[in-house]
């Protein structure tokens, strides 16, 4: 609720600039200059952006895309705001092109989302999209026709920040007086239980499409006549979009939708480009000319996500068919983005983003969905005994421990080859040619690149991820300096000394790589090939067509990297081999499979593990404390596994867990009343008590087990307060504890720091991230309590005197 108060109120603070904007824009001097009202739409643009990716994933509501949709409007009406106030567009004219592609966009889908709004039973936030979408179309129309007059404009805003603060209003009361207080149609109680009953799907796969269309509508306009040219006033459009999509790129992976993820990091490299296109004429005074082979090799690439993407979703690999034709356009014209081809393309990009949006904003809040085939296709191969998709808890399992992205190895190897395609093409430095290749290269090698191996990174990929930020720091130098004029026509040796430094660090991720796998051995190896020809070009002894056969022999490469991210990622079993390491070391993870990595978040992940410990393997599980080693009492193989992983040493034997004193009821008899009333009031608590053994531990079921717990005269017994554990119990019974990490070292406080030190070992980890805790449980002696007397084994994260305190407490009683 707090995140919607702002995006509402962001809403009607745009509005309200907005309105007295154009109320006062008769004037010889408006009230606002159109330079600060540009940066302060870029504040709220910011704002809103904020409060859409902030808003929980679980509850599914138009808000989202309402407010990304909004934000990235903002953000390209202030860009175009700032330069009309810096003259930059002096002419009427001029800022009516600029400002009419995306105002008309934006008028259009703020219906689509009214349309979604009120067919999904959102009157609140379809009623806010249709008022800016009204203020929108009379702006348009204002920009048209004089006739219609600034105040119409102004009384239009002025009604969407009435509208929007009137909701912001009953939000915040709700809010702060718990629901008691309520305005008309504002009671948020039912609505926010529908909202997190609905949730689950990709809420920003709309934002996504919406954007596609903004970008269309640029070149649209052309097209039709509505804007007379194309010129650098549309490139705040084009980039507001691009950079919208990275960052909805980077929020597709966070809701797991690898493919979707990928299109839109695809589709964000084409606003890039178009925006560069229409700068470019500033410095140069012939048009750009497009590199061929990289748009082909687009084309094939974008064909290939198109056929993925079908498996999951038929509609939206129809969908992504369009830019196929679209990049086909751009390398059959020449001219590019300034010819009639890639523009009538950009006009069904336009319409099909507009009907596959509507799809799934409806989709977003809709009891009833609109099928989009997925359940056709899975009929289909059901039927094939070869391909099955990748479903259920283990589609997104990260490489090592829990991550909340999905994997983006597919876009890092995709970036890879449309950047080394994009280097084929021959000419010098200042070539048109090679001076336009900097979107393709900066953008698609570099920073996409950067993105990709920041993911793998969250996601446990050390070596993928040093490699893939490496490259593209790289690419982004590399393609600034070289292919932006900077390097010149002249070699120096300070570039010949950097190549050199970057060729030592690829060589030891080359290292690294005959450890993991042959395919990444290759890839490594063949992008050292395009470093030396860096290398050769510094000195002026690059050979002919070396650099040629160099980024060829990369890219296809990648392009079979690609292949095999995308076969893994989509089918069960990895499709398309990536080979075994080149060399074999014994040790942690060298050829073993390794253990099981679940997130201990989800209740089915404690479930598998409760499956595990019953047949008899072992876990590593987080605590109220910090990470231990545990085992099912009742199969002593397992406890002498855990043993003997640990190396235990005999001062420090392993201890006894349950869920609650109920367990031992039926031995209560067997202990004397003050202990059992002190362990009753101890637990649950990070407190062991080391106890007398007794004939009490044959009530726990452990059989063989005991020999391997505690002394033959005593037994260290604790309930932990962690929910999770107590669980796990309930579902398994009693278990063997001892710490997860080898004896004599450190506590562990990380699932990762338990795959470090026991690797495969044990059987899975139950991955909570950093623990509550950096220190261990307290352990009291308890075998002399009836004389009145404790001891302390250990002083952990609960003090001496508070365990005194509690002894004291018990006593009176």
């Amino acid at each position: 609720s707090l995140h919607s108060c702002t995006a509402l109120l962001s809403i009607s603070a745009g509005s309200l600039l907005l309105a007295v904007h154009f109320y006062s824009s008769p004037r010889a001097a408006p009230l606002i200059p159109s330079t600060a009202l540009g940066v302060l739409l870029l504040i709220l643009s910011a704002l809103l952006a904020y409060s859409g990716i902030r808003r929980s994933p679980r509850n599914a509501s138009l808000l989202v895309p309402l407010c990304l949709t909004l934000s990235v409007f903002w953000c390209g009406y202030g860009l175009i705001l700032v330069l009309a106030g810096q003259g930059v567009l002096p002419e009427l004219g001029d800022l009516r092109n600029a400002l009419v592609p995306g105002l008309a966009t934006v008028t259009l889908a703020l219906l689509l989302v009214a349309v979604a709004g009120f067919l999904c039973g959102e009157p609140i936030l379809a009623l806010l999209a249709a008022a800016v979408a009204l203020a929108t179309a009379h702006e348009v129309a204002l920009l048209y026709s004089s006739s219609l007059g600034p105040s119409a404009v102004a009384c239009s805003h002025l009604v969407v920040c009435l509208t929007g603060g009137y909701f912001a209003l009953g939000r915040i009361l709700w809010l702060l007086s718990k629901g008691k207080v309520t305005l008309p149609g504002t009671d948020l109680a039912e609505k926010k239980a529908q909202e997190q009953s609905r949730g689950g799907a990709n809420l920003f796969a709309a934002p996504g499409l919406l954007l596609n269309m903004l970008s269309a509508s640029v070149f649209c306009c052309r097209l039709l006549g509505v804007t007379h040219r194309l010129f650098p006033g549309h490139v705040p459009w084009l980039w507001a979009a691009g950079t919208f999509q990275i960052g909805i790129c980077v929020l597709s992976y966070r809701a797991m939708d690898v493919l979707m993820a990928t299109a839109f990091g695809f589709t964000s490299i084409l606003k890039f480009a178009g925006g560069y296109a229409l700068l470019y004429p500033l410095w140069q005074p012939e048009e750009p000319s497009f590199p061929t082979p990289f748009l082909v090799v687009f084309s094939i690439l974008f064909a290939i996500l198109a056929l993925f993407l079908s498996l999951q979703s038929p509609v939206d690999g129809l969908y992504l068919l369009v830019f196929v034709a679209y990049c086909i356009a751009l390398a059959c014209s020449p001219r590019g983005f300034f010819a009639g081809g890639p523009q009538g393309v950009a006009v069904a990009v336009f319409v099909a983003s507009a009907l596959v949006a509507l799809i799934h904003l409806y989709n977003v809040r809709a009891r009833a969905k609109i099928p989009m085939g997925r359940g056709a296709v899975k009929a289909l191969l059901a039927r094939s005994s070869l391909l099955k998709l990748r479903e259920g808890p283990d589609l997104h399992d990260p490489y090592l421990g829990y991550s909340k992205y999905a994997d983006a190895d597919v876009l890092a190897y995709a970036c890879s080859v449309l950047a080394a395609f994009a280097l084929t093409p021959s000419g010098g430095p200042q070539a048109p040619l090679a001076t336009v290749v900097i979107p393709w290269v900066v953008v698609a090698g570099g920073v996409l690149k950067l993105l990709g191996g920041s993911v793998a990174f969250a996601r446990g990929k050390t070596l993928e991820s040093s490699a893939f930020i490496l490259y593209a720091v790289m690419w982004l130098i590399w393609g600034l300096t070289r292919y932006g004029g900077l390097y010149g026509t002249t070699r120096s040796f300070h570039a010949a000394v950097g190549i050199v430094a970057f060729m030592l660090f690829n060589g030891f991720i080359i290292f690294c790589s005959l450890f993991l796998n042959m395919a990444w051995f290759c890839y490594s190896l063949t992008f050292m090939l395009i470093a030396i020809s860096f290398l050769l070009d510094a000195i002026r002894a690059l050979p002919v067509g070396y650099d040629i056969a160099a980024t060829i022999t990369f890219g296809l490469v990648s392009f079979y990297c690609f292949l095999a991210a995308l076969a893994s990622s989509t089918f069960q079993g990895c499709r398309l081999p990536m080979g075994g390491p080149v060399v074999q070391l014994s040790g942690v993870g060298a050829g073993a499979t390794k253990c099981l990595h679940l997130p201990a978040r989800k209740a089915s992940s404690v479930k598998r593990i409760a499956d595990i410990l019953r047949s008899g393997g072992t876990c590593g599980i987080p605590t109220d404390t910090v990470y231990v080693l545990v085992a099912a009492c009742s199969r002593p193989d397992a406890v002498e596994k855990a043993h003997r992983s640990k190396r235990q040493a005999q001062d420090r034997p392993m201890s006894l867990w349950i869920s609650s004193l109920k367990q031992l009821e039926p031995a209560k008899h067997l202990f004397t009343p003050l202990l059992w009333d002190f362990m009753e009031a101890a637990w649950p608590s990070p407190i062991s008590l080391v106890i007398p053994r007794g004939e009490w531990v044959d009530f726990l079921g452990m059989k063989d087990s005991a020999k391997y717990v505690g002394t033959p005269q005593s037994v260290a017994i604790r309930i932990p307060d962690c929910s999770i554990t107590t669980h796990l119990i309930d579902l398994v019974g009693p278990i063997v504890v001892t710490s997860a990490n080898p004896t004599g070292e450190a506590d562990t406080t990380h699932h990762n720091q338990v795959y470090a030190k026991l690797g495969n070992k044990v059987d899975a980890v139950l991955c909570g991230g950093p623990s509550p805790e950096n220190i261990a449980s307290t352990v009291v002696d308890c075998t002399r309590i009836d004389s009145g007397n404790i001891g302390f084994f250990r002083v952990g994260i609960i003090p001496k005197s508070q365990v005194l305190q509690i002894l004291e407490q018990v006593q009176k009683k």
